[in-house]
C-alpha cells in the first residue's frame, strides 16, 4: 500500500494554493512557434494576475525540473503585493508544448515569452521586470538583451551559470562523485539514486534519507522527468548563452545576481564570474546557507534581495 504513496499531487496542491491566494489564476494560450516558419504553434501555460496591470509587471521564469508552481510558491504572495505577476511554464515544460519537431533554444523560449506578453491584456510593448532561477536565468538573459531596455527592465539572474564550460561539467561530475558518466544523469534522473544525488548537491538541508525511500523518488522520477527526459537532455546539450554563437556582454538594465553559498550545481564563485562578464555592474547577492533553490531555502531573505531590488529599481 505505501507504494502507491505519491507526493506529487499533494505539493501541486500545496503550490498552486499559493498561486490563488496570491490572486493569480492559470490560464493558457496558443501562440505561433517562433522557429516554426508560421506552421507550427506552441501552447504557453500560464498563471497571471487578472485584468490589465494595475502595478508595475513582473515575469518570473523558471529553471528545469518542476512546473513553475513548485519553483516560485515561495514569492508570488509577496511579490503580488507590488507586481502584476506573469509566471509561465516554458516550452517543453509543466503544461506547455509544440507541436513542432524542433527543440526550443533560449532564444525560442525568449521568443515565446515576448510574444506571450504581448498577447496578455495591457502588457503589449509594455516594459517588464523579469527574474529567471537556473535556467531560466539564461531565457531571461536572452530575453532582456535582445529585446532591448525599452521593453524588458530591471533583470534578475538567480543561480544561473550564464558561463557554463565543459570544465564546470566536469567539476560538477567530480562533486558528485563516481558513478556518473554524464552531467545529466544526475540533472535529469532515471534512477532513484541519481535523484537522490540530485538532491544532495542541489540542496543545503536535504531530506534525510530515511523520508526519501526508493519508491518515492520513482514517483518524482516518472511524474517529473520521463516523459521529457530525452528532450531536456537536448535542450540541455543545445544551450547558447555563455558560448561563441551568444557571448556574455554587459546589457543596459540593472542586473541583481542573486546565488546561494552553498550551491553545488554552480559553484557560487560562478556568481561572481557573470558579475565580471556584465562589466562589475551587476549587484550580487549571496544567501548564505542555502544552495541551488535559495528562494525555495530561504524565501525570507531571497524576498526581501528580489524586492529591495526591484521597488529601488522601478523608483528610478
Amino acid at each position: 500500500m505505501g507504494a502507491s504513496l505519491s507526493l506529487v499531487p499533494l505539493i501541486d496542491y500545496f503550490a498552486r494554493r499559493e498561486f490563488l491566494a496570491a490572486g493569480l489564476r492559470p490560464h493558457a494560450v496558443t501562440l505561433p512557434y517562433p522557429d516554426g516558419g508560421g506552421e507550427s504553434t506552441c501552447t504557453v501555460q500560464y498563471w497571471a494576475t487578472p485584468g490589465e496591470p494595475r502595478l508595475p509587471p513582473l515575469l518570473l521564469v523558471h529553471g528545469f525540473g518542476p512546473r513553475a508552481t513548485w519553483q516560485w510558491r515561495c514569492q508570488v504572495g509577496p511579490l503580488s503585493r507590488h507586481f502584476h505577476l506573469v509566471v509561465p511554464d516554458l516550452i517543453g515544460f509543466g503544461g506547455s508544448s509544440c507541436d513542432s519537431a524542433s527543440l526550443p533554444s533560449e532564444a525560442t523560449q525568449a521568443a515565446a515569452l515576448a510574444a506571450l506578453l504581448d498577447a496578455l491584456p495591457g502588457l503589449k510593448g509594455r516594459r517588464v521586470a523579469v527574474a529567471g532561477t537556473s535556467y531560466g536565468g539564461f531565457v531571461a538573459y536572452w530575453l532582456a538583451r535582445t529585446a532591448g531596455p525599452a521593453r524588458v527592465g530591471p533583470v534578475v539572474i538567480a543561480s544561473s551559470d550564464l558561463l557554463k564550460t565543459a570544465a564546470d561539467d566536469r567539476g560538477f561530475l567530480k562533486r558528485a562523485g563516481e558513478g556518473w558518466n554524464a552531467v545529466e544523469d544526475v540533472l535529469l534522473p532515471a534512477k532513484p539514486a541519481a535523484m537522490r544525488k540530485l538532491m544532495e548537491l542541489a540542496s543545503y538541508r536535504p531530506p534525510p534519507a530515511v523520508l526519501m525511500p526508493d519508491f518515492l523518488l520513482r514517483d518524482f522520477i516518472q511524474k517529473l522527468f520521463t516523459e521529457n527526459r530525452e528532450h531536456l537532455i537536448q535542450l540541455f546539450k543545445g544551450i547558447t548563452v555563455g558560448t561563441d554563437k551568444f557571448p556574455v556582454n554587459p546589457i543596459p538594465q540593472e542586473v541583481l545576481i542573486i546565488w546561494g553559498e552553498q550551491d553545488q550545481l554552480f559553484p557560487v564563485e560562478k556568481a561572481f564570474a557573470v558579475h565580471r562578464s556584465l562589466d562589475g555592474k551587476a549587484r550580487v547577492e549571496v544567501i548564505s546557507k542555502t544552495g541551488h533553490a535559495p528562494q525555495l531555502e530561504d524565501p525570507t531573505s531571497f524576498n526581501k534581495i528580489l524586492l529591495d531590488f526591484l521597488l529601488a529599481t522601478h523608483k528610478q
